[in-house]
């Protein structure tokens, strides 16, 4: 009894001045942006969204770029041009997590390539009126940043839609977690698992043939993903491909969507001559 006294006195001024365990750079991060976050979100709801306002959104995401850039040291990569964040908006919207296009993409930072799939510059107008689009894109951030957005995601879309896997490895092989993380315009459709050679530094690798789509299902795979866990960090790069893939499995189920439509169309269209 004498021993645990004396051993409580001891210790009692370590336990009394120990500091707190200090914030991480992940965490400060996750802060800063979750207050941006609320602030803009009140605006929003306030209907005070202005110019004025979206300068500042634009750059409290300027503060989270510089924020990732310190957590992720990621060197220039030739081809591509100068890191950007990863996140569209920081604007909630109104409807809860779904929120506005782009909000909840993935935290990291995003390199796009400078020139596009012909060879054309960023930006260039094309002779059909559309602008070139960077050819590929790298996305880098932490596995701990990663981690957490898997769990901000676990119930991100509505009841009844399956919502991404918890665990990194099959999180990966989740079509979805593409969709949520860097096309939230457009759901990404794996066509067909790709080998990877996995480098010595990976612990996981994964790679696909994809497509994109806002309703029906794609004609043909036109882009490639291949996402990587090593060294601590996660990794998703994509692009364009030339020319774009068919996989037999998914044109039948492509044929046999449209003859069902068809068929749906006709039995409309006999049970209302005029379309209505």
């Amino acid at each position: 009894m004498h021993f645990m006294f004396r051993l409580a006195l001891v210790l009692s001024p370590i336990l009394i001045f120990s500091p707190a365990r200090s914030a991480s750079p992940e965490d400060r991060y996750i802060a800063t942006r979750d207050a941006a976050i609320a602030k803009f979100a009140r605006l929003s709801n306030d209907n005070k969204i202005n110019e004025a306002v979206d300068k500042v959104e634009a750059a409290a995401r300027d503060e989270l770029k510089g924020q990732l850039a310190a957590i992720l040291s990621q060197p220039a990569r030739p081809g591509f041009a100068p890191a950007q964040l990863n996140l569209d908006t920081l604007y909630k919207g109104d409807m809860g997590y779904r929120g506005d296009m782009g909000f909840g993409m993935l935290d990291g930072l995003r390199f796009d390539a400078d020139t596009g799939r012909d060879g054309g510059k960023i930006g260039e107008k094309r002779a059909d009126g559309s602008f070139v689009e960077p050819k590929a894109h790298i996305i880098v951030t932490s596995e701990a940043l990663f981690t957490r957005w898997l769990h901000e995601h676990k119930a991100w879309w509505d009841k009844g839609s399956k919502n991404v896997p918890q665990q990194i490895e099959p999180a990966l092989k989740f079509e979805g977690l593409y969709t949520q993380a860097i096309s939230t315009d457009a759901a990404v459709i794996n066509f067909n698992e790709l080998p990877v050679a996995k480098p010595a530094s990976a612990t996981l690798t994964y790679g696909f043939l994809a497509g994109r789509t806002q309703d029906s299902f794609p004609e043909a795979a036109d882009e490639v993903f291949v996402a990587a866990l090593a060294n601590g960090k996660f990794y998703i790069a994509y692009g364009e491909i030339a020319p774009t893939v068919q996989v037999p499995a998914c044109t039948a189920i492509r044929a046999d969507y449209n003859k069902k439509a068809d068929a749906a169309a006709e039995k409309l269209e006999r049970k209302h001559p005029c379309g209505l």
